[in-house]
């Protein structure tokens, strides 16, 4: 598999989008790598993680990003779950897993019934250790802004907090793994 041949297809390369796309997961991939060899006791597939990091937010040109220069229809926040339906089309279903399970630290249904979150009702948290420590490098790196600015750990665990102390306590346990 060529994750960047299967993002050709979607994004033109050289335009803003592929750039911001592909600068984003390239951070997130080398960060994912990092973690996952310093960790080898959790015994992570390498090239999985390569692969799937590179795809995590393939789904983002279907929504209405216009910062990311994705012109979609769909709210951002659905960029996982249709990343999720377009590589598992494609043949990769655990790829897309990662797509649809990336975002925050993953979301719940309670979660989304609560805030009425315009997902399919179903449970969107990482369940793998490749799941977990792609969602985990993510967390690290914006595709606003200054793309290429590592956050660090606490400006992490701040933006997080207004999503609630269950997803503080989520990122801090995988501190406690991945650091």
């Amino acid at each position: 598999m060529n994750p960047l041949e299967i993002i050709s297809k979607y994004y033109k390369p050289g335009s803003k989008a592929y750039k911001i796309l592909v600068s984003h997961s390239t951070l997130v991939t080398e960060k994912a790598l990092k973690i996952a060899q310093n960790h080898k006791e959790l015994l992570p597939d390498l090239v999985f993680i390569e692969e799937a990091s590179m795809l995590h937010d393939i789904g983002i040109f279907k929504t209405n990003a216009p910062d990311l220069y994705c012109f979609g229809e769909y709210p951002y926040l659905c960029h996982g779950y249709l990343g999720c339906e377009l590589l598992t089309q494609l043949g990769y279903p655990e790829h897309g897993l990662v797509c649809e399970r990336h975002t925050g630290v993953g979301i719940t249904i309670e979660e989304i019934i609560a805030n009425k979150l315009p997902l399919p009702l179903r449970n969107y948290l990482p369940v793998s250790v490749e799941e977990q420590i792609i969602c985990f490098a993510d967390k690290f790196f914006s595709k606003s802004g200054d793309l290429f600015l590592e956050k660090s750990v606490s400006d992490i665990r701040k933006s997080m907090q207004k999503f609630g102390n269950k997803n503080v306590a989520r990122f801090n346990e995988w501190c406690e793994i991945f650091l």
